[in-house]
């Protein structure tokens, strides 16, 4: 079982309140990776995102600097949008964070839940579908090493020997990140890699149906499924009360900047509080956080957990010490109590 922590960088307030500079939020999120590395904490993960609000428009740039900077954590992403790169370009990118870091970096494919890529470079929303799977495809292709031979409808056919730097016999470890479709979930299996739910609202036991398509695809493949994991916000502090206090402001500006663009209403503190009590906000004490996420891990039968701890414009030193408490007191305790529960079911 892996503990993972998610940001894309999103743009925070300081003491005073006032917004910070892009510049010194890309230079926290390092700060705040070296610390979950000295925590305890398995994956860092970035996402990319090309907006005013989050600053990570190039994780891997800052994956590699912060390789340099820790002994042991793994280094992703959440999500790279591949619909609009270059699978080659990416497969490289990564290849090289590998050889620099000792093998650690890894990525989540994925479409993004926005649309400010398509414009930027050059992509047309109308090929949304056809963009993703043909860019899995050969980037699965370069994956595998060796010779590459591929044509598709969206970019110049491939015929080489081989791409350099190779990965290596085992290939750039990557997952599909899922928002919760059937052919998503298939999509994973057929391309026989992990997946990774984003379960951002709603009791995470509703992504169940998803969980057990995933294993009866395998099945009928006849192949072993591979890790399954979740991303969910969240935000860890001493007590419930502190917690929900620090991350309620914060969201809820992320929540409200986002629902202007797509039509959503602004969401209200009773919404904000139904969501931490029943739903997959996971805010509260070390305590209260860690048996939320056992209960998740166990009811869909996780190999990690990834928790989204930047709260929209929550500040940095919120940040730093719920990456510390979660490092040093959430995940000893869900290893403790699933530990716990496995014994009882014995």
């Amino acid at each position: 079982m892996e503990f993972g922590l998610d940001t894309f960088g999103d743009v925070t307030r300081d003491a005073s309140g006032t917004l910070q500079s892009q510049d010194q939020v890309l230079r926290d999120v390092v700060t705040q990776a070296v610390l979950a590395d000295q925590a305890g904490v398995d994956v860092i993960a970035l996402g990319e995102h090309h907006r005013d609000d989050f600053a990570i428009s190039a994780p891997e740039i800052l994956l590699a600097h912060i390789a340099a900077k820790t002994a042991r954590i793994k280094l992703g992403t959440a999500v790279t949008v591949l619909s609009t790169d270059d699978p080659v370009r990416l497969y490289q990118r990564f290849t090289t964070l590998n050889a620099l870091s000792g093998g650690r970096g890894e990525v989540i494919l994925g479409r993004g839940s926005f649309s400010e890529s398509y414009p930027l470079f050059g992509y047309e929303m109308k090929d949304y579908e056809t963009l993703f799977e043909e860019k899995l495809d050969l980037f699965a292709a370069l994956n595998r090493g060796g010779r590459v031979k591929w044509q598709g409808s969206h970019r110049a056919a491939l015929n080489v020997a081989a791409v350099y730097p190779p990965a290596g016999p085992e290939g750039v470890a990557a997952w599909i990140g899922v928002g919760g479709s059937p052919e998503s979930v298939v999509r994973a299996v057929r391309y026989d890699m992990p997946m990774m739910l984003a379960i951002i609202g709603g009791d995470a036991r509703r992504f169940r149906p998803f969980v057990d398509l995933y294993h009866d695809a395998y099945t009928q493949t006849g192949g072993t499924a591979k890790p399954l994991g979740v991303h969910s916000p969240g935000l860890i502090a001493e007590t419930d009360e502190a917690a929900r206090e620090a991350a309620f402001t914060g969201y809820k500006a992320l929540h409200d900047r986002i629902g202007r663009e797509r039509g959503w209403p602004p969401i209200t503190r009773e919404a904000f509080l139904r969501e931490v009590e029943s739903g997959s906000q996971y805010v509260g004490s070390p305590q209260t956080v860690a048996k939320k996420i056992a209960a998740t891990v166990q009811a869909l039968g996780l190999s990690r957990f990834n928790m989204k701890y930047s709260a929209g414009t929550t500040g940095h030193s919120h940040l730093m010490r719920s990456v510390e408490l979660y490092g040093t007191k959430v995940i000893p305790l869900v290893r403790e109590m699933l530990a716990d529960r496995q014994k009882v079911a014995v």
